[in-house]
């Protein structure tokens, strides 16, 4: 494809006559010469019109050119000091494709400012942004790192139900759908079909998809519809053993961003660098003194509020000069039914979270394997055993000891840019107030 040629490959063709498409991103009409900013998926270009140099046909169809205009073009290729990427091309021919509409309800350029929500109305407009388009960029370098990784080290890619017969992890932040005149629900997380693989002896898997939460959340960090990645392993030790592969696939995804995204990360202006191992691990109960010493009183057997998370990320980046770092130990009250539980002191379980400058992006660790345990803490919950039956059945069977993780990418890509929502980094995002487009 000719017109989908990358900027190094045009710059390597001066003198030579090449054909280009894309938007208009911008046309200045200086009169002896004019410009053309030409913006496709490889970055803009810039058409260069000298008065003397093109004919008048050339110079009519620049002038009536208007932004996001749709052209095609064939020109010369020619070196030049003063264009951004080093060379211009001077057009022959520019044939417009697909007129656009004016006035512009969102100004791609960026010269106008727009807030979230009318980005978000007019999303296909905002993606056409080269930051906006930088940012979809990065995060598929870092699902592919993330993958790759999870490939090397033996786990296979599955696709687990998204659609359930019962609540998978209590409470009633779900979707409600109906399913052939019965009751169904959205998944939560596949959380019980990734342990149900390792009831069939899959060994390593991991899942890549949406999961969906009810919840009436208007944070920048929640969404009502959200992608993970989420591995889970058989014959672990212990949780640590989870946590390393996590570290290592981390490490994998910034070095893919790192090494595919260089154009990118300096229009984000982002400065990033590949993180150390072993993350820095905090575990409670040891956690509540800490915060204390801290200036926040946390009550024993509570989770992490927002405010816990910032003051151990500012902790461990002063201790540790890590952005990213694993609590582990949760109290085994706030934490699902599946979740195993420290033997010697179950008060507290074999629980992970991952955070990363100060927002949790992943939680896991090791499942319970044992029926018996996990009848126990169904009834702890104060949930019902015989709707979980398809579930638990399987572990009558000999399980192997198991663990894993769910990692959001949204978040995760948000975080790493440093941008304030996770939402921009969902192509169409949806939460409470947004079902289009």
């Amino acid at each position: 494809m000719e017109d989908l040629l990358s900027i190094s490959e045009i710059r390597s063709r001066i003198g030579q006559k090449i054909r280009v498409a894309g938007w208009v991103h911008d046309v200045r009409l200086l009169g002896g010469i004019n410009f053309v900013l030409l913006r496709n998926r490889e970055g803009i270009i810039q058409l260069t019109t000298p008065k003397k140099s093109v004919t008048q046909e050339i110079l009519d169809a620049v002038s009536s050119l208007h932004p996001e205009d749709v052209i095609i073009c064939t020109g010369l290729v020619k070196d030049s000091k003063i264009a951004r990427n080093g060379f211009e091309i001077i057009p022959d021919s520019i044939t417009v494709l697909s007129a656009s509409a004016t006035p512009l309800p969102l100004d791609p350029r960026g010269i106008t400012d727009a807030n979230l929500d009318t980005r978000f109305e007019w999303r296909t407009l905002d993606l056409r942004r080269p930051e906006t388009t930088a940012l979809f960029k990065v995060e598929a370098a870092l699902i592919y790192g993330m993958e790759s990784y999870l490939r090397q080290e033996g786990f296979i890619q599955v696709f687990t139900p998204s659609i359930l017969g019962g609540i998978s992890e209590g409470g009633s932040e779900v979707f409600k759908i109906d399913f052939y005149g019965k009751p169904a629900f959205l998944r939560q997380d596949p959380q019980l079909h990734r342990q149900l693989a390792m009831a069939g002896g899959l060994g390593r898997v991991y899942d890549l998809g949406a999961n969906w939460r009810a919840e009436l959340s208007h944070t920048p960090r929640h969404m009502s519809e959200h992608r993970t990645i989420a591995p889970e392993m058989s014959f672990v030790t212990d949780e640590r053993d989870t946590m390393r592969v996590e570290e290592g696939m981390i490490v994998s995804a910034i070095r893919s961003v790192l090494g595919s995204c260089t154009t990118e990360l300096e229009l984000l202006k982002v400065s990033l660098e590949e993180p150390k191992t072993p993350f820095p691990e905090l575990a409670f109960p040891e956690i509540y003194p800490l915060l204390e010493g801290l200036g926040h009183k946390l009550p024993e057997d509570s989770d992490l509020d927002r405010e816990s998370e910032k003051l151990l990320s500012e902790h461990v980046k002063n201790e540790f000069g890590s952005d990213f770092f694993f609590v582990n130990r949760f109290p085994s009250k706030v934490k699902p039914f599946y979740v195993m539980h420290v033997d010697e002191n179950p008060r507290y379980a074999r629980s992970v979270d991952m955070l990363y400058k100060g927002l949790e992006l992943s939680s896991g660790g090791q499942r319970e394997h044992r029926h018996d345990r996990i009848l126990e803490q169904i009834r702890e919950k104060g949930m019902n055993e015989e709707e979980l039956k398809w579930f638990t059945e399987p572990f009558r069977f000999g399980v192997p000891p198991h663990g894993g993780f769910s990692l959001g990418i949204e978040r995760f890509t948000a975080q790493m840019l440093n941008i304030a929502s996770a939402k921009e980094a969902a192509l169409f995002p949806r939460d409470p107030e947004r079902l289009q487009p």
